[in-house]
C-alpha cells in the first residue's frame, strides 16, 4: 500500500523532506502523496519515515492502494533505475 495523509495534516512541513522519493508534495490545502512513487520506504528503510516523523499521526496506509512488499520493492527499483 501506498500512505496518504489525511485532513487532520497541520503542514508542519516535516514529512516531505524525509520522504527519500519525493513523493510528497504540498496540495491545495495539505500535503500530498503521489502512490505511484510511494514505496512505504522499502528499499530506503525499515519502516516510513513520514510516519516517524508526523506530530499528528495523520499519515495512515492508504486501503485504496494495496501493495505487496515485492510490490514495494519493485516499485522502489524503478524509481532508483530512472534516478540513475
Amino acid at each position: 500500500m501506498a500512505l496518504l495523509i489525511t485532513d487532520d495534516c497541520i503542514n508542519c512541513d516535516v514529512c516531505e523532506p524525509e520522504c527519500p522519493n519525493d513523493a510528497i508534495t504540498m496540495g491545495a490545502e495539505i500535503y500530498e502523496i503521489a502512490p505511484n512513487k510511494c514505496t512505504e520506504c522499502v528499499g530506503h528503510f525499515d519502516e516510513p519515515q513520514c510516519q516517524q516523523v508526523c506530530p499528528v499521526s495523520c499519515i495512515p496506509f492508504n486501503p485504496a492502494w494495496r501493495e505487496t512488499q515485492d510490490e514495494l520493492f519493485a516499485k522502489y527499483t524503478l524509481l532508483q533505475a530512472a534516478k540513475a
